[in-house]
């Protein structure tokens, strides 16, 4: 004898997650499932509940779209340029910040970035490593002390020539206020250095009580080592006495000591970023933007904007010796007149200046194998040093040219230019 006894069940079920249960209990039972009851009683699609029943599980992390998503492909071009380097995300951050309008805000970047695989792979081969090296922290009372150091060697291509030029930046930076001053150059001569602290001593309005600097060979004959001072380079100890400072060397192979300007040098390398992209002024005026960020935005290691702390710091500092002491380091400048070709004459060459310029008397420097002009104290134009009676910078040409033939195309401006000045340099090359 057959004898079925039914028993009353019920089986709590509150989660789609929860289905596959009751798919196996009434499977057991030899029970139909009644997938429309069950979507209208959880308030799911009936499809929902077909994909729950056939084993679906719910992935840990959701594909959620991001809002840097519509940089993907703008990030991939730029960190495959042969020419522009990205050696952090915050040099990548800021360089779409100030050219595609990024206003997403840092952290959702950085997030992205690390969360991007091909593009979190690029930092960890281009970063820069950390020290390892435990540093000591101190603080300088105001007026006290400023840091001295060079970035160097940074390989820049021209966008115009396409040419490579070194270029090496001076770092000043005053130990209390963080107030920095970033100063490019060419080459890192014992002229150079001495012409571009006379600068930078003007543009603070005065003098700290001391440098420290590492073994430079423009400051340094011998090296300071852990049992000896090392020896002053007798033309510099002649400018540090001349402007009332002491030369304070750092101990070989200790960057740490000077850790405020070491800290320095990751904003710099914002300037591989633009490499390609600039010509040699606008590459400084790039290094005179990023100058003034730093010093109007909050410093991490005091917590306090410099440009601010300076205000209070500037009134502690040596006052500045007087001018005919400071023109002994000042690379000479001469002044000169604009002529209606746009050019200026220099040893017996001409070199170009942006043609809003004809008919201006400017000023101009020769050093480091380079004419730097200005005016009004702004860098108009840099050229090298040439015996070509002729020295055009190509924007300069085009620039005339889209003056006096305003119809012409911007393309057609450019093959114009390069034709002729092709030409030109063949006339007028004195090889």
């Amino acid at each position: 004898m057959l004898i079925t006894i039914r028993v009353p069940v019920s089986i709590r079920i509150s989660r789609p997650e929860e289905l596959p249960k009751l798919r196996e209990f009434m499977e057991d039972n030899n029970l139909k499932l009644n997938k429309s009851e069950i979507a209208r009683q959880m308030n799911i699609d009936r499809r929902t509940v077909s994909k729950y029943l056939n084993g679906f599980e719910k992935s840990a992390t959701r594909n959620k779209s991001s809002k840097m998503d519509p940089y993907y492909e703008t990030i991939k071009e730029l960190l495959s340029s042969q020419t522009q380097v990205f050696s952090f995300r915050t040099v990548l951050y800021q360089y779409l910040c100030d050219n595609y309008g990024l206003t997403i805000p840092r952290p959702t970047f950085y997030h992205y970035i690390q969360n991007t695989k091909e593009f979190d792979q690029y930092f960890k081969y281009h970063g820069c490593s950390a020290a390892s090296e435990p540093v000591i922290r101190y603080e300088t009372a105001p007026g006290k002390q400023a840091q001295l150091d060079w970035k160097e060697s940074i390989n820049f291509v021209l966008k115009d020539t396409g040419e490579v030029v070194t270029v090496n930046v001076m770092v000043l930076i005053l130990g209390h206020s963080r107030m920095r001053i970033y100063r490019p150059a060419i080459n890192m001569t014992q002229e150079t250095l001495l012409h571009l602290l006379t600068e930078s001593f003007e543009m603070l309005g005065g003098v700290p009580e001391e440098i420290v600097t590492d073994n430079m060979k423009t400051v340094m004959d011998t090296a300071r080592g852990k049992r000896g001072g090392g020896t002053i380079n007798k033309r510099f100890a002649a400018f540090a006495k001349d402007f009332g400072f002491t030369v304070k060397p750092c101990m070989a192979s200790t960057p740490q000591t000077k850790g405020k300007v070491e800290s320095q040098m990751k904003y710099l390398e914002e300037i591989r970023a633009y490499s390609g992209m600039l010509n040699l002024v606008e590459l400084y005026e790039l290094i005179g933007r990023i100058n003034r960020r730093v010093n109007n935005t909050i410093c991490q290691g005091t917590g306090r904007i410099p440009i601010l702390d300076f205000e209070k710091e500037k009134g502690s500092l040596q006052p500045l010796p007087n001018e005919s002491v400071r023109n002994q380091y000042r690379i000479s400048t001469e002044k000169v007149k604009v002529n209606t070709a746009g050019m200026i004459s220099i040893s017996g060459s001409q070199y170009s200046v942006p043609p809003r310029y004809i008919g201006q008397t400017v000023e101009y420097q020769m050093h480091d194998a380079h004419a730097y002009v200005y005016f009004n104290t702004e860098l108009i134009a840099v050229h090298e040093l040439s015996e070509k009676k002729l020295n055009y910078d190509p924007a300069h040409y085009e620039a005339v040219l889209t003056e006096r033939f305003p119809a012409m195309s911007a393309d057609d401006v450019s093959k114009f230019a390069a034709d002729n000045l092709k030409i030109l340099g063949g006339i007028y090359s004195n090889e």
